[in-house]
């Protein structure tokens, strides 16, 4: 199969759907279709399935197959819907990817391989056999923290010039080495390459340096603001988009509400949009698969605090 076409460039609001659960860790299809629709009611741009936010790593492939049947079905082409396939290497990235073209979903989503040692000729060979092996448009996922590579802007660059890749959703927090890709992509004339956010606190930043979007986690539990703070920017207001994004990050204070000293980061922020959602009553259960830990009915409380102080309650 030949490398899909180049995609007219994903720009605005994408945020990565959190997977609701039911108490026995089932994927909750019910409580999942109400926060497809709040989302999407509240403008954003588009949706990313099955990755960091959604737990990816956490869910067997029964589960993930749910997930991406669900989302693409009930969205019916409201909006793109973009499907991780996050694996450890090619083919199993393959098969995930394969499975959300036969779902419905309109782009795939890839890391570099991880857990075993990977040379830049092989990760720039696996997005080049990914992209090949699915008629949909590619993005790489560069997140560094998860799976210890860096991606090479010069392999993006070279990539994106082929149309091998679609556009790069970058969680790196490497904001100069962001605006070093771009600056490249615009000497060379790239069309169609979308660059977008994972750093969701810095989102007016790098609008202002001519990303195309942002993938803000925090976008579960206030996508509206997210909408506006992208509406801002695009109108070239600057001080509303400061004062949105500065609300935003107050907001983002939920995600410290779990106890450091009994829990990891990635429970205490998963947990807490978990938390929020379920607060705002768009999900039936804010559990989280193991073995991440839950938060307990205090750290609840914080985030119930902070949501009314947002004026989200």
């Amino acid at each position: 199969m030949t490398t899909a076409p180049p995609a007219s460039v994903l720009r605005g609001v994408v945020p990565p759907v959190c997977t609701p659960l039911t108490p026995d860790l089932e994927i909750d299809v019910p409580s999942l279709k109400r926060l497809v629709d709040r989302l999407v009611d509240a403008g954003v741009d588009g949706l990313f399935v099955l990755g960091s936010t959604s737990e990816v790593a956490f869910l067997p492939d029964g589960h993930r197959r749910t997930v991406l049947e669900t989302v693409a079905g009930h969205v019916g082409g409201r909006v793109p819907v973009l499907a991780g396939a996050i694996d450890m290497t090619t083919l199993r990235v393959i098969g995930h990817a394969r499975a959300a073209a036969d779902a419905g979903c309109d782009g795939i989503v890839a890391t570099a391989p991880f857990y075993t040692r990977t040379h830049p000729a092989e990760i720039e060979a696996h997005f080049r056999q990914v992209a090949a092996a699915v008629p949909l448009p590619v993005y790489a996922y560069d997140l560094p923290v998860s799976v210890h590579s860096k991606l090479d802007a010069a392999m993006l660059l070279r990539l994106a010039s082929e149309g091998v890749l679609a556009g790069v959703k970058d969680s790196s927090g490497d904001e100069g080495g962001m605006r070093h890709l771009m600056l490249a992509l615009r000497d060379a004339a790239v069309p169609g390459f979308s660059v977008l956010t994972g750093s969701e606190l810095t989102v007016d930043a790098a609008f202002a340096m001519g990303a195309h979007g942002v993938v803000p986690g925090l976008g579960n539990v206030d996508p509206a603001g997210y909408v506006r703070l992208y509406g801002h920017c695009r109108a070239g207001r600057w001080d509303e988009a400061r004062a949105e994004q500065e609300r935003l990050l107050r907001l983002f204070d939920i995600v410290n509400s779990g106890a450091a000293d009994r829990m990891g980061r990635g429970s205490s922020a998963l947990g807490s949009f978990k938390a929020a959602l379920h607060l705002l009553g768009v999900i039936d259960c804010p559990v989280t698969a193991p073995p991440q830990i839950q938060l307990d009915a205090g750290e609840t409380e914080r985030v119930r605090r902070i949501l009314a102080e947002a004026g989200l309650l």
